[in-house]
């Protein structure tokens, strides 16, 4: 299976969020856009289990937006990449969680969320010497919790080398694209950043003088082979 083919049930849309300048790469998101048909958080739980991506969305209100986020093992309060998939795809300019109101807008090829870096859970950013040690990794690093390492590749444009790596026991061994830790990330270091994560993906984040970050990238539809 190419990475722009999935095998999923019917009624779900599977996008490429924060994709490489050439249209490539991105994290896989699953949205299942009637959230009815999956009416309690067991069966939404085990739906995406089963599908395995890093993260899927419900929707239970397209027009007001109101949406939740799972991932294979856990529903999570907020999540970067699924909200920025969900406002494309949704054409919305507001999404609804439990965390608060997530402002979207559109800038050609880009889609961008605004946020708050108290709502991404915590995780851990450590610095590496320089981007072909991150490269060089095999896979995780020794140790617990959600990891994010990064590296400058050109410290004066604000251009960044990452990886993530959830280290959870839900079959995720590394994340391609991660735009909590971005988020937390560009808000630690005070400026606007240009992110490449995993295999190529691109990551754009622009922190406000209000406290907000504002995370943003292109988001292109999957091919998938729908099944019952």
């Amino acid at each position: 299976m190419s990475e722009s083919d999935f095998d999923v049930p019917a009624g779900i849309d599977v996008l490429r969020v924060f994709c490489g300048p050439d249209g490539r790469h991105g994290n896989a998101l699953g949205v299942v856009r009637d959230g009815r048909a999956h009416p309690d958080r067991a069966s939404r739980q085990a739906l995406a289990a089963r599908l395995g991506f890093s993260e899927t969305v419900f929707v239970d209100d397209p027009e007001r937006g109101h949406v939740e986020i799972y991932t294979p093992g856990l529903r999570l309060p907020f999540a970067g990449h699924p909200l920025v998939g969900a406002a494309w795809l949704l054409d919305l300019e507001v999404l609804e969680l439990p965390v608060g109101e997530v402002f979207a807008r559109q800038d050609g090829e880009f889609t961008w969320i605004t946020v708050r870096p108290e709502w991404a859970p915590p995780r851990t950013l450590e610095r590496y010497g320089s981007a072909a040690e991150v490269e060089a990794l095999t896979g995780p690093p020794p140790g617990e919790g959600w990891l994010y390492v990064w590296a400058w590749e050109d410290e004066a444009a604000g251009r960044v080398r990452a990886r993530a790596f959830p280290r959870r026991d839900d079959g995720i061994v590394e994340d391609e694209a991660t735009g909590a830790a971005a988020l937390l990330l560009s808000a630690e270091l005070g400026r606007a950043l240009n992110i490449t994560q995993g295999r190529g993906s691109q990551i754009l984040t622009a922190p406000a003088p209000d406290g907000t970050v504002e995370v943003g990238g292109r988001v292109s539809l999957a091919a998938v082979r729908a099944r019952r």
